[in-house]
Formats: C-alpha cells, sequence, structure tokens
C-alpha cells in the first residue's frame, strides 16, 4: 500500500471511476460530502465498476472535512459551479502546501481558487474517460481516454503523479496544461450547449443543418481563442469537434443530461466565460450569445 491518501471531492461518475481505478491499484483514497449530507449516516460506500464486460467491487471510507484532517491530496471531480463552495467548505482541513488536482469541465475557476488559496499547491486536470452511473452505486466505464493533468510553471512531473502513472489509465503530465484545457472548453462550448437546446444526443449534430450550427460556432470559438492566445488549441477545431461528435453519437452530453434532470448546468464556465471573453478582447461571439440567450431559462446557470 502506497503511503499517499487521496481525498475525492465530487462522488459522481467520474470521481467514482477514479476511486475504483486507484483502489485496483493499490493506493489508499476516501470520498468527501459535505456536513449534514445524509449519506454520512454510512462510514463506507459499496461502489461497483463495470468496465470491458467485467465487474469489480469496491468499498471506500465516506467522510466529511472535519473528520478527514488533514487533507494532503485533493482530487475535485464536482460540477464546475460547485467547485469553489466545495473547497470553502474542506479550508480548515486542508494542510499548508496540499496538492489540489481539480478535474471539472470549463474554465474560470481555476483563476479563482489560484487567487483565494495561494498556499495550496493547485493543478488541474482534463480527462476524455467515458464513465456514467447507473442505478444506485453502479459506475459503468464506457470508454477508456486519455488524462492529462498539469500545473503552471511545472515543468517536471512531482513525485505524487507516480500515483496515477500506477492506475488503469492512460495518464501524462503536460506542461502546458492551459492549452489542453482550451481544447477540451473549445470543444465542450461546440457540442454541449447545441445539444441541451435540441435535446439531442451527440450524433445528431453530424445531420444537415446542425452541421452548419457547429461549424458556425467553431469559427466563432476559434476567432476567441486565437485573440486570447490559444491558437493552438483551437486549429482546426471544427475536425476535432466532428471527430469527438462521430466517436460519441450516442451519447447524451452533461450539460443535456442535466437539463433533462432539472438540474444546474455548467454553462456559466461555458457559453458564459467564452462570451465573457469575447467582450473583454472585443472579438464578436454573435452566434454564441444567441446560443446562451436561447439556453438560460433551461440550464439555470451559476457563474
Amino acid at each position: 500500500m502506497r503511503s499517499r491518501h487521496w481525498h475525492i471531492l465530487g462522488a459522481g461518475s467520474i470521481g467514482s471511476l477514479f476511486a475504483c481505478l486507484f483502489d485496483k491499484a493499490g493506493i489508499s483514497c476516501s470520498l468527501l460530502l459535505r456536513d449534514g449530507d445524509p449519506a454520512l449516516t454510512q462510514t463506507t460506500r459499496r461502489i461497483q465498476l463495470r468496465a470491458g464486460g467485467l465487474t469489480s467491487e469496491h468499498s471506500f471510507p465516506v467522510t466529511s472535512g472535519a473528520h478527514a484532517a488533514p487533507i494532503h491530496y485533493l482530487l475535485v471531480c464536482t460540477k464546475a459551479y460547485d467547485l469553489v463552495d466545495g473547497l470553502a467548505g474542506l479550508q480548515p482541513w486542508l494542510a499548508p502546501n496540499a496538492v489540489v488536482v481539480l478535474l471539472a469541465n470549463g474554465l474560470g475557476y481555476q483563476q479563482t481558487v489560484a487567487a483565494r488559496w495561494p498556499q495550496l499547491a493547485v493543478f488541474s486536470g482534463s480527462t476524455t474517460e467515458g464513465a456514467f452511473r447507473e442505478a444506485g452505486q453502479r459506475v459503468l466505464r464506457a470508454g477508456r481516454g486519455t488524462t492529462w493533468i498539469g500545473g503552471r510553471g511545472t515543468r517536471d512531473a512531482p513525485d505524487w503523479f507516480s500515483d496515477w502513472q500506477a492506475i488503469d489509465a492512460r495518464c501524462g503530465w503536460r506542461e502546458d496544461i492551459d492549452t489542453v484545457l482550451w481544447h477540451k472548453f473549445a470543444i465542450n462550448c461546440a457540442i454541449n450547449p447545441l445539444t441541451a437546446l435540441h435535446r439531442c444526443r451527440n450524433g445528431a449534430l453530424a445531420e444537415p443543418g446542425l452541421a452548419d450550427e457547429v461549424r458556425a460556432l467553431c469559427l466563432e470559438i476559434a476567432a476567441i481563442g486565437q485573440a486570447a492566445g490559444q491558437g493552438e488549441a483551437v486549429a482546426g477545431l471544427y475536425r476535432s469537434v466532428m471527430e469527438v461528435v462521430a466517436a460519441t453519437a450516442d451519447n447524451r452530453s452533461s450539460m443535456l443530461q442535466d437539463v433533462l434532470a432539472g438540474r444546474p448546468t455548467e454553462i456559466g464556465f461555458l457559453t458564459s466565460f467564452l462570451v465573457a471573453t469575447a467582450d473583454a478582447l472585443g472579438i464578436d461571439a454573435t452566434d454564441n450569445k444567441a446560443l446562451l440567450a436561447a439556453l438560460r431559462p433551461a440550464t439555470h446557470p451559476v457563474g
């Protein structure tokens, strides 16, 4: 058993997937819940992971921050709009210089976290792993992807990254993590809002009519990215988006799932952030503003 213990905040599909992958690799971890969560009446949570036709059983301690102190290694997999409040709730129990890996969608919260908690060692991640929560505490690993982690000004992977290299997943270290984050952000801005608006699976965006909407959005997103100094991240954006659409044709985007379930969405950290960036740079964002206006009544954006 390794000496490091990872706490995971946000035990949804992705958080549960990585918890199971850590457990399979013999890396100690536990699930963090907020004080007052009814699930805290249980001391453990059992998760079934289905992957490649096989099912594995995993059991994790469930605790709140008050009973987890001190927290030295934290993986945050919450929704983007819950991330800052979630970290604030853990602040009294975070060790000085605690390692915090942010693995959420969108942009904007990274700057907030870095400015508010300069004493923490904050890193960002991006993953294309596919995971879905089934009935109860069953999680389906729907597709193997790649996970990139990095930190501004951190060229070489720290010692703790060996934990990520030990799990059954493709994990790599990127010095240019901002480029990785912007690339995924741009793709999400082109796919998620449109699927939420049209209530369609990803594959429908390749059909005549919708594909034209995707192309127009991509041209605008790429222009904003170029102006923001992220030309590499948005190069060939339409091609990248359509590759994702083809590879995930049967999937419902996370934003569509949230809309259908009546939950808040991460629109504030996707299209809203994109439009704010465009306005600050004096770049046209007509199509994205129209999309945002059409979505706001249904998405209950936060941020």
